[in-house]
């Protein structure tokens, strides 16, 4: 007995991927994706009917706001109902915060939405963006007994999908752009497409909710041996930021002074949230660990256990957009919401 055919969305926000080459001038210029299938003909075979739509400003991924976030998830909730999975073309720059971001945002999602893009534009010869965009409709019709198979937000890219909000790009060269540092791939792409169903995260409930991100009172702080605290002072200037993540060494270590300690006091004392996370590539915060990573810890920073920036940054902008209690934005950063961290 014959599948039915799945019925996928392109949701084109820009990138590499979505760039063709003219053949007489060397110029780049954009796909038109409701003819996709001219440049990528292997689609056809698949036994899928795929639509496409753009955002309505198209753009480098650098130059991807909270706005586009915004848009995506909107686009996403308003096709909800005539789809069975969507496919996001995104640059791959900031993929992983975008992945990150609409993971939090898109409450009881029980369809698949899957993110990729290419390191070449898919109209060069040795794209690798038509084996990322071939792949991933193919993972966004997958289904086990008529339903979705995979129900989350997720990044494919050079055969690994991995959870959207446990991405990070690892690479400016390699096709291998991405990298899940603390958790396991949740499908494999070889001769056969390997699920780990495993490893997917439990399935939602209730209909589709949006939470739209209306906060930008975040702030990054990567730690360096001999930094001085003065230089970030109007970074802890309550309310202008209210939430600040701490990228310190190892296990959540860092360079304290007398200063940097009453910065960080004063500002949670006003009501601020202070995240601290590893910048090491892989591994975890214990703030028990070790001596100053306790005095963050006294002072009333929360560890962030082992998600990556792009998570800690994104769940802070929806927990500061969805609630106004910062004793509840406190204990939801501990909790495990969307697969983003290990307990």
């Amino acid at each position: 007995m014959e599948r039915a055919r799945k019925h996928i969305l392109i949701v084109y926000t820009g990138g590499t991927i979505g760039m063709i080459k003219d053949p007489i001038t060397g110029l780049l210029s954009n796909v038109d994706f409701n003819l996709i299938a001219d440049h990528v003909p292997e689609i056809r075979r698949l036994n899928i009917d795929i639509d496409s739509v753009s955002i309505s400003q198209p753009t480098d991924s650098a130059l991807m706001t909270i706005d586009h976030w915004n848009e995506i998830a909107q686009t996403i909730f308003e096709n909800y109902t005539r789809y069975d999975g969507f496919v996001v073309l995104h640059g791959t720059d900031t993929m992983a915060y975008t992945a990150s971001a609409l993971s939090f945002m898109l409450k009881g999602l029980r369809k698949p939405v899957v993110f990729t893009g290419s390191q070449l534009p898919i109209g060069i010869i040795r794209t690798d963006g038509k084996e990322n965009l071939i792949t991933s409709l193919e993972i966004a019709a997958a289904d086990n007994s008529g339903e979705a198979l995979i129900k989350e937000v997720t990044v494919y890219f050079d055969y690994k999908l991995y959870r959207g909000n446990r991405s990070t790009k690892d690479s400016a060269s390699e096709f291998e752009a991405f990298k899940s540092p603390n958790f396991l791939e949740l499908a494999s792409a070889g001769v056969e497409i390997t699920f780990y169903p495993e490893r997917f995260i439990p399935e939602s409930t209730g209909d589709l909710e949006v939470q739209f991100i209306n906060s930008e009172e975040v702030a990054l702080i990567r730690m360096f041996p001999g930094m001085n605290w003065s230089h970030y002072d109007s970074v802890f200037q309550y309310p202008k930021t209210k939430a600040i993540v701490l990228e310190t060494f190892g296990a959540g270590n860092a360079l304290l002074t007398e200063l940097g300690r009453n910065y960080i006091a004063d500002f949670i004392s006003k009501g601020g949230v202070v995240l601290n996370i590893t910048q090491c590539s892989s591994g975890s915060v214990d703030q028990t660990k070790y001596k100053s990573a306790e005095e963050l810890m006294n002072l009333g920073v929360v560890g962030g256990g082992d998600m990556t920036t792009e998570a800690a940054v994104t769940k802070l902008l929806y927990l500061l957009s969805k609630e106004d209690n910062r004793d509840a934005i406190v204990r939801l950063l501990s909790e495990n919401l969307k697969g983003e961290i290990t307990n």
